[in-house]
This record gives C-alpha cells, structure tokens and sequence, in this order.
C-alpha cells in the first residue's frame, strides 16, 4: 500500500510539473521579473505541499512592506516547497549546481532562481551579476548556512552573503531571520535519527535525491514549524560579519 500511494504522488509531481511548464515559460518570456511570474511558482510550492503532505505552524510573518532577504536554516530540499509556498515574490538563492539537478534545476530556473558559483575564479562576477539583481528591488530566500543539516542546530552562516545587503542601494531593506523546526514525520513526534532523515536531506546522507524522495513519498508526510522573527535593517549594521551573526 506504501508503495501504491508513493506511485500516486510521484505521478501527481510530475502531472503538476508538467501543467506548468508551458504557461510559465510563456509567462517569462512576455513579462519576466514582475509580480506574475510568481504566481505559478507559488501555487506548484503549494500543491507540492500538499501532495506529499508537508504540513506546518506558522509563527510570525514574514515581512513583505520593504525589499528583503530572508535569512533561513536549511533541512532538506523539501524546505523550498515549505518556504517558497508561504513567502510572495520572493527568489531563491541557490548553489550553481542546483541548475544541473534532473528536474528539480529546470523546475528552479522557472521560478527564477539566481545562481551563485562558489568558485573563486568566478565569485566576483557572479556577486557582480547578482548585485544588479538586487539593485532591481527583488527579495530573496537565502539558506546562509550553505548546505543543509539534519535540523538538530544551525551552523555558523556564510557571512559573504550579507555583503549583498549591505552593498545595496536600498537603505530600507530588511534582514527577516527564519527558523525551520522539524516536529513530525510519518505521524509520529521526531525522536530518532531515523525519523529526521525521512523529511531531512543532508551530507551524512547515501541516498541521493530521488531515492529519498521515493522514501518520503511513502510516508504519511511531515509537519513542522516555520518561526518569522523580527526582521533586522541591514543599514543598521556596519559589517557583514555582524549582521551574519545578529541573525543565527
């Protein structure tokens, strides 16, 4: 029976993928970069919510009266689902190598995620390319810790990527730190390593990405709680390493 309701819901997955694809690539090419193009991706986050289950509290709001970076720990892949389906007009952020993933890199692009490489050769043009970006007015989704952990603490935040915030020309954005506790997975309170690994997704792992995906889709899903603090103005702070550390 497991096995037939994962069937399900990978065949929902991918009919939803699908169904979206044509109106949104339409969509960007016509009108990229406005308040519409994020109107699809939102409502695939959320469909993708619920097609495996991804339930959540919700404390705090998140903060849409100026430009800002929501700075968030990272659990697993499932997170930008969780994340990008409560948040509006927001883009994520994200490691180069996530455009290359089978699938989930197309499904990226279409939500108009910005890349960063991580490469020295190629830092500097990339955070060049990227501050344009954010020049332009948009808010982002960042997971600063720059990979994801198995949700028991947060590891110290790459501070390079606050000097976005504070090398922009709006003295009015915002820093709103974000907090992704793992509560439930499979019906059942998390206790063990086990039971954080059916919802997380990290280094210590062996399964690849599909494969734990497939895992996951044969459980009764997940619930979490997805805490918005007090959003900080980046302008308040004189340097990055501050406002890094203000925000873990």
């Amino acid at each position: 029976m497991k096995n037939f309701k994962a069937v399900i819901k990978r065949c929902a997955f991918a009919l939803l993928s699908l169904l979206i694809i044509p109106p949104q690539t339409l969509i960007l090419l016509l009108i990229p970069r406005t308040s519409i193009a994020m109107i699809i991706p939102r409502t695939w986050h959320g469909w993708m919510c619920r097609i495996f289950s991804i339930r959540y509290e919700m404390h705090g709001t998140p903060w849409t009266e100026h430009q800002t970076f929501y700075m968030s720990n990272h659990i697993s892949y499932l997170d930008i689902p969780l994340i990008g389906g409560i948040i509006r007009n927001a883009t994520f952020l994200a490691k180069s190598e996530v455009e290359g993933w089978p699938v989930f890199g197309y499904l990226a692009s279409l939500q108009q995620t910005e890349y960063i490489i991580r490469k020295k050769t190629a830092i500097t043009e990339a955070m060049d390319r990227l501050s344009a970006r954010i020049n332009e007015g948009i808010s982002l989704i960042i997971f600063p810790e720059g990979t994801s952990t198995d949700g028991r603490g947060v590891l110290p935040f790459k501070s390079s990527l606050f000097s976005l915030a504070l090398g922009t020309k709006n003295k009015d954005l915002r820093i709103q730190p974000v907090t992704i506790e793992l509560l439930e997975t499979d019906g059942r309170p998390v206790v063990t390593q086990d039971d954080r690994d059916l919802y997380c997704w990290h280094n210590g792992m062996t399964a690849e990405l599909p494969e734990h995906l497939w895992r996951f889709a044969k459980t009764s899903g997940a619930r979490l709680r997805v805490t918005f603090h007090a959003p900080l103005k980046a302008s308040d702070f004189a340097d990055r390493k501050a406002l890094a550390k203000a925000c873990h």
